[in-house]
């Protein structure tokens, strides 16, 4: 009889606002579905504002939450490894990304220390990184625009990835990071378990309500994500046809630019049919979503596998994104479909947005394929990789 285990998993949860999560949300609950395989799920997350508390599904496996961390906190390292032995988890697994734990260089690097320290410790630990920094453009994610300062931080980050990689599995969403860390670090410990669907609902009508056509966009915004060039696009179309539209702007600001999404409602408040909906609980989800008669991906970057591509994916939406970055090496690896446009053009967005408003045979076919897309990945089979990758360790 196989054992049981007792994971530690450290991320962000809802309603914790933090990066990365929905993700943790998502993954916890799926593990929480295996009861063959887990005995309990201890959460280490960051600190809740006051008043707010975690809602747990029930579910066949037990969680236990411990608030044990925070944003910036220069002591995180030792109250993760404090509360990971108190746990007597048998392995640990991270959640993070390169800021999970600070925009502050210290903090931020202390952090991603931990993983080397539990190790350390005795308990076998296992990374899900979500991005590399050497797939990241420093200036366009709102990190720093000054060259020098740029080379710096790269220099700091390949030493922090060599530290991260001291966990004894390093998990990746994307293959080509896999042949990055392979072939820079020379590492043996680097995994693919790809980002997979949230969740896969069954197979929508892909039936539009009555009303403006929707044109959405999702995720936390101010950084490489902003949204003044789909707001602009939309006033194009307006003035080229007669489509009824409303802009939907869906989230919150980035933690790199508190304040962001305040400043575009006020220079656009003339804009007409333009919505701020502002955080999003999960449960919220599948109606922005499947509302939508289109996904805006306003990217002038990206840092990693795009959740909100795979969560607009499984609710079959058709989607307009740019062409660059991991976003293109998603679509082409695990066969999503969109409208392409330049990532500083209003007008070839505008145009983006236009063909798939305007042929609603097209909408439907781009929506269909990323349905299935998102089918043939869903997290729910992803957490049985996990899991051999925890017995193997366990058992070597």
């Amino acid at each position: 009889m196989k054992k049981k285990l007792k994971i530690a998993v450290v991320s962000s949860y809802p309603p914790g606002k933090r990066t990365l999560n929905e993700y943790g949300y998502y993954l916890i609950n799926h593990f929480r579905n295996k009861p063959e395989d887990y005995e309990k799920i201890i959460l280490l997350s960051d600190q809740l504002p006051e008043g707010q508390s975690f809602d747990f599904l029930d579910q066949p496996v037990p969680i236990e939450d411990h608030q044990v961390w925070d944003f910036n906190w220069w002591t995180n390292p030792l109250k993760i490894l404090k509360a990971v032995k108190q746990s007597e988890a048998d392995i640990v697994l991270y959640n993070i990304q390169f800021l999970s734990f600070g925009d502050k260089k210290i903090p931020a690097a202390l952090g991603l220390l931990t993983p080397l320290l539990t190790r350390m410790s005795g308990v076998p630990s296992v990374v899900l990184l979500h991005n590399i920094l050497e797939q990241v453009d420093l200036n366009e994610a709102g990190i720093t625009k000054n060259k020098l300062v740029s080379g710096i931080y790269n220099m700091i980050g390949t030493m922090l990835t060599r530290f991260i990689l001291s966990a004894n599995v390093l998990a990746v969403t994307i293959p080509k990071y896999v042949e990055i860390l392979e072939k820079k670090y020379r590492a043996k410990n680097v995994a693919l378990i790809p980002h997979g669907s949230f969740e896969v609902p069954p197979m929508p009508t892909f039936k539009l309500p009555e009303g403006p056509l929707q044109v959405m966009a999702f995720g936390k915004f101010g950084t490489y994500k902003k949204v003044e060039g789909m707001i602009e696009a939309v006033e194009l179309i307006r003035k080229r046809t007669s489509l009824d539209i409303e802009i939907v702007v869906a989230g919150t600001d980035s933690p790199n630019t508190p304040g962001y999404l305040d400043a575009v409602q006020e220079k656009y408040m003339h804009v007409a049919q333009l919505r701020f909906t502002g955080y999003v609980a999960e449960e919220d989800v599948p109606v922005i979503f499947g509302e939508s008669a289109v996904s805006v991906f306003p990217y002038t970057s990206t840092t990693g596998s795009s959740g909100v591509l795979h969560q607009a994916g499984s609710y079959g939406n058709a989607v307009v994104m740019p062409m660059l970055g991991d976003l293109a090496m998603l679509v082409e690896e695990e066969g999503y479909a969109g409208e392409f446009f330049e990532p500083d053009s209003v007008e070839s967005l505008a145009d983006a947005i236009q063909k798939v408003l305007e042929n609603e045979e097209y909408r439907l076919q781009l929506g269909r394929r990323n349905y299935f897309a998102a089918a043939s990945l869903p997290m729910e089979d992803l957490v049985d990789w996990y899991y051999l990758h925890f017995q193997k360790l366990l058992v070597d």
